[in-house]
């Protein structure tokens, strides 16, 4: 099993776009793919599932979702249940399930996602407070046979859930745009991947920077491009071109190799996706 982050703290970068139409890939390839949506956000879960995931003031997010689990990580439910009967019977009785219980079924074939919820962000403090930030690694661990490749989603911050995906997770890919802002948020970045190297995984591999909406023919991307490469840094060779197929990817909850195969985004998709696999 592979599991792999996609980490920015910067956000508009194309981190759901990006986890979706990886993980459709390698669905459609035939590798039994998990997508786990850690931004409240919830765009890898909307894009999906369509309707289903949306959510407002009138309509509650999708359940069971990553949320619920944290909950239960947290002993919530628990703690409530030992309210009405005994409280140490309730603990043993009511531990907390393994991720599949929080899987949904996609319309793909192959790929499955736990979906987001917009309030999973109130739970941070209380799972800094008690320690919880390995329990999603070790929930994965079980999962272990049962998939072949597992894609999470991160929020656009460095928080307990991007962290404890970085933990969780044996590479890293870090989408970017060509331009001078995101540049900047690099070193920021990359310094947080290399101390949660240090501090708490050390199998954690910087598989590399997808360069999103690349415009070949215009100078200051190929600049800003070369400048990384320069520097060191693993840019992907296969970058992503701009194109309006992806607004219609996400209207119709249809990643890009089931809405148009043929076309030249998804082909950049597909290279991208072999050149990862390669590595």
């Amino acid at each position: 099993m592979r599991t792999r982050v996609v980490f920015n703290q910067k956000g508009g970068v194309g981190k759901s776009s990006i986890t979706v139409n990886l993980a459709a890939i390698s669905a459609y390839q035939g590798l039994k793919t998990l997508v786990i949506d850690l931004d409240p956000q919830a765009n890898s879960s909307q894009y999906l599932l369509g309707d289903d995931a949306t959510y407002s003031a009138d309509k509650p997010a999708l359940e069971p979702n990553i949320e619920n689990y944290f909950d239960e990580v947290l002993g919530t439910s628990q703690s409530k249940a030992g309210l009405l009967g005994n409280a140490i019977g309730s603990l043993l009785k009511n531990r907390p399930k393994g991720l599949e219980s929080y899987v949904h079924q996609t319309p793909f074939k192959q790929l499955d996602v736990i979906p987001a919820s917009p309030s999973l962000g109130a739970l941070a403090y209380a799972l800094e407070a008690k320690h919880k930030i390995y329990k999603l690694r070790d929930a994965l661990k079980l999962l272990e046979g049962k998939y072949d490749r597992i894609y999470i989603d991160t929020p656009p911050a460095f928080n307990f859930f991007t962290l404890s995906a970085l933990i969780s997770a044996d590479r890293v890919l870090i989408p970017f745009d060509c331009d001078v802002f995101s540049k900047r948020a690099l070193q920021s970045l990359i310094e947080n991947v290399i101390e949660t190297q240090d501090d708490h995984n050390d199998q954690l591999e910087i598989e590399g920077i997808v360069v999103n909406q690349y415009q070949a023919q215009a100078k200051l991307p190929r600049e800003v491009v070369q400048q990384l490469k320069d520097e060191g840094l693993p840019v992907l060779e296969n970058m992503l071109p701009p194109s309006v197929l992806m607004k219609e990817s996400h209207h119709q909850n249809q990643p890009l190799i089931h809405l148009a195969k043929d076309h030249k985004l998804t082909q950049a998709y597909l290279s991208l996706f072999n050149e990862i696999e390669q590595k």
